[in-house]
């Protein structure tokens, strides 16, 4: 018997969980608990497409949120990467101040 996630032929569902994070699940496999199909019966390939178009940020959404809240709660943070550099510039340096 070959692997029923790698089954060529086989029907898939594609499932998603809290976090965001999708599955390709073989059709007659139940689905486990804290997951819900979010595209049914389908090929294998095209639920891999389906996956590649709307699974495009792997981070799970509490790491998303967190870093969201966190970007939000820290303007430092947010003013010191306006002073980051782009790619081929020097730095941005602080004034100094002669005594």
């Amino acid at each position: 018997m070959t692997n029923p996630f790698e089954d060529e032929s086989g029907t898939y569902h594609v499932l998603i969980n809290d976090e965001g994070q999708h599955s390709l699940w073989p059709t007659f496999i139940d689905v486990p608990k804290g997951w819900t199909i979010i595209h049914k019966s389908d090929t294998r390939a095209a639920c891999l497409e389906f996956i590649n178009k709307n699974w495009t940020d792997m981070r799970p959404n509490s790491l998303i949120e967190s870093m969201k809240a966190l970007s939000a709660s820290d303007p430092q943070k947010e003013d010191q990467s306006q002073r980051t550099a782009e790619p081929g510039q020097a730095p941005a340096q602080e004034p100094k101040t002669i005594h």
